[in-house]
């Protein structure tokens, strides 16, 4: 097997090597309207990464990031706050033999957390990839909850362009008065 970042032999997805130089998280903070969005990479950092979630490929690569990045994440955020904390993920519908965002909420499965898989889903297909800010207002994700309610949640998405995904997942899940203490991407497209 090969690293999927160097191609150097490796019986990991990424060798050690790309995972401490390339792979290494810097965390960065947004805030779109109510919700403080953290992002662990910029988007360029890892653009080929994140594209292969279309390939077969891209389960092994979303696996490893997610181990990377939220996995570690959720133990030290949980070291820190007693609370029971549900993870939602946005629209975990499987594309492609599985779900990528999936994959995401699934590495924070941590003691004291709760993992609601696919309790929110877009109740259409529209694709935001490659879109205008004007599309995207105009062509709502129509997003459907159906999970537990009155609990404390942690948002999940691979990607945040302009945010107004995650604030359409952050205003269903309000009106099921499940209270979103902020969202977790893996990457940031605001350069």
């Amino acid at each position: 097997m090969r690293c999927m970042s160097c191609q150097c032999l490796s019986f990991r997805t990424f060798c050690k090597n790309c995972e401490i130089n390339l792979l290494a998280p810097s965390i960065t903070k947004r805030t779109i309207g109510t919700l403080d969005v953290y992002s662990f990479y910029k988007y360029s950092t890892i653009e080929n990464l994140l594209l292969a979630k279309h390939t077969p490929q891209g389960y092994r690569i979303f696996k490893a990031l997610a181990n990377i990045t939220l996995k570690p994440f959720i133990e030290q955020f949980m070291a820190t706050d007693p609370r029971e904390i549900s993870i939602v993920g946005v629209d975990e519908k499987v594309k492609n033999g599985y779900s990528h965002v999936a994959l995401l909420t699934h590495a924070m499965k941590y003691r004291g957390t709760n993992i609601l898989h696919s309790s929110l889903l877009a109740s259409n297909d529209i694709k935001y990839s490659g879109q205008s800010l004007q599309y995207r207002i105009t062509h709502s994700r129509d997003f459907i909850y159906k999970g537990k309610k009155n609990i404390d949640a942690i948002l999940v998405d691979d990607i945040i362009t302009t945010g107004g995904t995650l604030q359409q997942a952050q205003s269903v899940l309000l009106q099921s008065g499940v209270r979103v203490l902020f969202a977790l991407t893996l990457a940031d497209a605001k350069e």
